[in-house]
């Protein structure tokens, strides 16, 4: 994704609350006056997605030539000398320091550093950036909090985002309310650790009462969704409104990561296989249209023969629909990495199994979905999503737009779309 003012090109990497961020960044930069320069705003969570940023700065500058790179993001937050070492790379911008408007007006000053990388477990606060609205994008995405307090033993990101940051209640629900007078039909709440706003507020309130009050703020909002949620941090009053509130999206996406109990604790996750299976047919028993998304991980060190297919079971035990499947990437500086690793040929294979139950996953999803009615949210033209996350093929061409249809399946397993009045 690519976010453009005037000659600046801002290259996005990674979650959507990158995506976000490369919005307020994009408003720094112009506001500064920087209209001559490439961003590569990275993501760390995997190795691939640290090279992957090494290949996009690398793209960038032959795309831009004479333009300076600059490099911010969570890969830039935990391997700051690398991306300095690079000849393409004119800065490098901490997580921290990315979002702050006077980091960009003196970027580059003439006694400024090359590297800009504070000590991200320092940082006390949410940064307080907006952006009032994202022109031509289908959604609207509206950060809530950042951060992680949680360790598990394969993720780097804790590093790169510092502990857990909340934007207080009054600020969301201001900001949400902007971004739904400007028109946006649905609003996804992102963050690292979503379901951990709050916490470290006065009187720690859950995230339910946040989506309740942005609910109650935007009465003609279409659709709230939440990002990436952890399944054990679900509050009841959070329960309750995915069971009865239609506007909020019938889609959850877990970070489950596994489904063998004793990779689960090597993972230092914090719930069981059984935890995910009960939480799963609580919810579908409450809203039986919901549909639930998940990430997970194959190949963890470890890792038997056994162990892998209770993973894959659990997409049919938990009646997953849309799965995200990372092969196993060792991150220097966890635990993980210094675990007893598997042969890469074979993470590699049980990657493809997972991807391959994944897609009978979604498949099965689609044949529940075939003759029923979808409210589509135009993602680009011809293409829309449900509020489950169903994607279909549909004769509409303005993003943003929600339409009527009907859904049948298409000729290459996906679903096409049929506009209702």
């Amino acid at each position: 994704m690519d976010a453009r003012a005037q000659n600046l090109v801002v290259e996005t990497l990674g979650c959507r609350l990158n995506a976000w961020e490369s919005e307020v960044m994009t408003a720094h930069a112009r506001a500064a006056g920087l209209t001559d320069a490439v961003v590569v705003n990275s993501c760390a969570v995997t190795g691939e997605a640290v090279r992957q940023t090494r290949q996009a700065v690398r793209r960038a500058a032959r795309a831009n030539p004479g333009a300076p790179v600059i490099v911010t993001g969570c890969a830039a937050q935990t391997q700051p000398e690398m991306f300095a070492a690079m000849p393409e790379v004119a800065r490098v911008l901490g997580n921290d320091e990315k979002l702050s408007a006077d980091a960009w007006k003196a970027l580059f000053a003439p006694d400024s550093d090359r590297v800009q990388v504070g000590d991200i477990m320092q940082a006390t606060r949410a940064r307080g950036a907006h952006v009032e609205g994202t022109a031509g994008r289908a959604r609207a995405h509206l950060q809530v909090q950042t951060g992680c307090d949680h360790r598990c033993t394969f993720c780097i990101i804790p590093y790169g985002r510092g502990n857990s940051r909340s934007v207080p209640l009054a600020d969301a629900v201001a900001r949400a309310r902007t971004l739904a007078e400007a028109g946006h039909a649905e609003i996804v709440l992102t963050g690292v650790d979503i379901t951990s706003w709050g916490q470290d507020l006065d009187g720690a309130p859950r995230l339910g009462r946040l989506a309740a009050a942005i609910l109650e703020a935007c009465p003609d909002l279409k659709r709230l969704r939440l990002s990436s949620l952890d399944a054990v941090e679900i509050d009841d009053e959070l329960f309750d409104l995915i069971a009865g509130e239609p506007r909020l999206a019938p889609h959850l996406h877990l970070s489950l990561q596994a489904g063998d109990d004793m990779i689960l604790k090597r993972m230092k996750r914090r719930h069981s296989r059984a935890d995910a299976v009960a939480l799963t047919g609580r919810l579908r028993a409450a809203r039986p249209d919901i549909a639930f998304g998940a990430d997970m991980i194959a190949g963890f060190p470890t890792e038997t023969d056994a162990m892998f297919e209770n993973t894959r079971a659990l997409i049919a035990d938990c009646g997953l629909s849309f799965v995200h499947v990372f092969p196993f990437s060792p991150r220097e500086g966890t635990p993980a990495a210094r675990m007893p690793q598997l042969d890469r040929a074979l993470v590699k294979a049980r990657a493809a199994a997972l991807r391959e139950a994944a897609a009978e996953a979604e498949a099965r999803h689609n044949a529940r979905r075939e003759g029923t009615r979808a409210a589509l949210l135009v993602e680009r033209a011809g293409w829309g999503r449900d509020g489950d996350f169903t994607l279909a093929r549909v004769d509409a061409q303005t993003p943003g737009q929600i339409v009527s249809a009907t859904l049948h399946a298409g000729a290459d397993g996906t679903m096409d779309a049929r506009l209702t009045a």
